[in-house]
This record gives structure tokens, sequence and C-alpha cells, in this order.
């Protein structure tokens, strides 16, 4: 059995969502595909574009990215919140889990988070333009900060997953190092809502091998504290110099998985 890893897909692009349709119906049979969120806002494109996937692998494994909490096309009184609540439903519906899940080679434990500026503080110009502000509805007092904590608390039950071989996964990211030291200044005004910190104290506590994680669309795969953190973002149409446009193979249990190895 193989694990593969890809994030941000953005089906409402069209020639994203023929990359979906284009993958093979019999290569990922015996495989798992962790996809870690950004979709589409479109509950019915998500919907196409998992039980597509579904067709392909024995599991697909997913968590919600910011895209997929939009609520632009949704009715006014209707919340994030419940907007993650009903694409939880539709995942179900289509084949696709958002819950730990293992097998006798690992456990692959999704991971709920959202950001709350503990890599800094959001400037008037990215409160602006960034469009979760205007796209995503919370409930009455919820900012960015209480926003994570209701995330974080949905992964609780998940922290008691025991196996020797773990993978976790989120969208967001747990740490801002993971963060190439070459992306140009004015790109790292976006850090304040790349993640939290939080969710590295959570997935530490699973002591994964590896950890998947999405939303920059900068491909990375680098060992830090003992674990191997793996962005592989398909990415929007014109980002083709930082973002992979296929999938990538994380895990392989014909081979010697070990956590040693990691480090080489």
């Amino acid at each position: 059995m193989r694990v593969f890893a890809v994030s941000d897909i953005h089906v409402d692009y069209e020639v994203n969502a023929r990359w979906v349709q284009g993958l093979s119906n019999v290569d990922y049979r015996d495989d798992v595909l962790i996809l870690a969120g950004d979709v589409s806002d479109s509950t019915d494109r998500l919907f196409f574009a998992v039980e597509a996937l579904a067709r392909r692998f024995k599991k697909v494994m997913f968590v919600p990215g910011n895209h997929d909490l939009w609520i632009l096309r949704s009715q006014a009184a209707f919340t994030s919140i419940e907007k993650f609540e009903q694409v939880r439903h539709v995942i179900a519906n289509c084949g696709g889990l958002m819950a730990p899940w293992s097998c006798d080679d690992v456990a692959i434990v999704p991971l709920f988070s959202w950001y709350d500026f503990s890599f800094g503080s959001p400037g008037l110009e990215l409160r602006d333009s960034w469009m979760d502000f205007r796209a995503c509805k919370w409930p009455q007092g919820y900012a960015e900060a209480e926003v994570t904590r209701h995330f974080l608390a949905l992964n609780q039950p998940a922290l008691s997953v025991k196996h020797d071989r773990v993978i976790t996964f989120s969208h967001f990211l747990p740490r801002i190092d993971l963060m190439p030291s070459y992306i140009p200044a004015q790109f790292r005004a976006l850090y304040p809502v790349l993640g939290t910190s939080a969710l590295d104290v959570q997935l530490r506590r699973l002591n994964p091998l590896i950890h998947v994680y999405g939303h920059s669309h900068v491909n990375r795969s680098l060992v830090l504290d003992g674990v191997q953190y793996v962005n592989n973002a398909f990415g929007y149409p014109a980002e083709t110099r930082i973002a992979n446009k296929q999938l990538k193979c994380i895990f392989d249990s014909t081979m010697n998985f070990q956590r040693s190895a990691l480090a080489g």
C-alpha cells in the first residue's frame, strides 16, 4: 500500500478539474490519498472531485481548507462552522473520510485548524485583501483565535490514536519555519493567515513520522525536530514554479520506512 498526498487542487479551474478526471482508474486501487484541503467553495464541485478520486483510490482522506469554508454561494444566515458540517456530510456521501483511519501498515490522522495570528499580526492591507475576511462568516463573538480553538477542539478524540507509524495532515501550516527563506518580503505579509503553532503542539502528541500540509502553495519536504513535513500543492494554473502538478508518494509499505531514515 502506498500513501499519496496533494492539496489545493482548486477544481473551479477547468484545467485542474480535467487533471482529476485524467488520473488513472487502475494504478491506485490499493493506495490511500491524503487531500489536504482547498478543493472548492462549491459543494457540488467538492462532491465531483472527491467522488472521482474515491473511485480511483482505496481511501481518500480529507480536511477542509479555507476556500472550502467560504459561504459566497450560501444563504446569508449560514456560518462557516455550519459549512464545515455540510462539507463533512458531502465528503461522507461521496466516499471520502474526515476521521482517523488505520491499517497494519500505518495510521493516518486528519487535523482541523485555522489561523490565530501566532505567526504574526495582519496588517491593514492584508485585512483588506485577504478573501477569508469577506467570504467566511463566523458565529457572533468568534474572532480568528476562537475559530482556531473551535477546530483544534475537534481534534481531541483523534489525539489518542496509537500506532507505530502515524501520518498526520492538515490544511494549515503548524509552524512558520516551514516557509523557505527565499520568500520575497512582500509575500511574507501573508504569514499571519498561514496557520497556527498550536497545531504543531497537537500533532506531536501523535508522534508522527510525517505531517502533510497545504495552503501555502510552496512545495517542500523537510525534517524538523524529527518529523518530516510535506507540502505538495497542485495550485492555481499559473503556479508552475512553486507548485507541483502531480501526486506525491509519501509512504510505501513495501519499504523499510523508519524514523531514523528521515534525518538522512
